[in-house]
């Protein structure tokens, strides 16, 4: 069964605010196992647009990533992050096919 994950470009004009999505984002994350894989860091805009932020979070699998979005906890840290942020933010399923080279 492939992953799911989450990609979020994240500006924060309210680092407090932030702090507090990222206390009660902590929850559903766990519950539905998810494992931050890059969370904030140095990066390099190559193409395109960037913003301050970026966060990729692994799931079980794309239904666990779907069912922790839509869950009553994270709709409550979501709440709270579009407060004080704007970003952008997919759920993706992952690859598990051929690669280059194979």
């Amino acid at each position: 069964m492939a992953k799911g994950y989450w990609m979020a470009r994240v500006d924060v004009h309210d680092l407090e605010g932030y702090k507090e999505y990222v206390a009660l984002n902590a929850a559903p994350i766990a519950e539905y196992g998810g494992k931050f894989l890059v969370r904030g860091g140095p990066f390099e805009a190559v193409v395109g647009e960037a913003r301050q932020r970026n966060v990729v979070i692994e799931f079980p699998s794309y239904q666990a990533a779907v069912d922790c979005f839509y869950s009553e906890g994270y709709q409550k840290a979501l709440e709270v992050r579009q407060r004080c942020s704007v970003s952008e933010q997919v759920i993706i399923e992952g690859y598990e096919g051929p690669q280059p080279g194979q």
